[in-house]
């Protein structure tokens, strides 16, 4: 079972096309908000995912994690492209944190998710 949290290295807005792109696949994300990455340092982790390259730059150590895995995948949040192009960005973006997931994740960890 996952207990998932998601954090920054900077704080900022949710991404409207994040919005988008989850509400596509039935996840509503509208409510969420943007953390920094120390807002979880107090807690211990089995699993730390590092999705950008420049997450795992700006925070090569996480305390009290057990295992620290880093998915190189595109920061969708760069685009700046016109806004469909940004918007195939995000999707393709979201489809292979996806896969990833059920490559990498769920084979090893097992599947039930527990957002937080």
């Amino acid at each position: 079972m996952f207990d998932v949290g998601s954090a920054g290295t900077e704080v900022r807005k949710v991404h409207p096309l994040a919005v988008a792109v989850m509400e596509e696949i039935g996840v509503d994300i509208s409510r969420h908000r943007s953390k920094l990455i120390d807002e979880f340092f107090d807690r211990s982790a089995d699993i730390v995912v590092t999705i950008c390259d420049s997450a795992r730059q700006a925070c090569p150590f996480f305390p009290g994690a057990k295992t620290t895995i880093h998915a190189a995948l595109p920061d969708p949040s760069a685009c700046v492209g016109i806004p469909d192009e940004c918007h195939v960005r995000f999707r393709r973006v979201r489809d292979a944190i996806i896969a990833w997931i059920d490559t990498t994740l769920v084979p090893e960890y097992g599947n039930e998710v527990l957002p937080s």
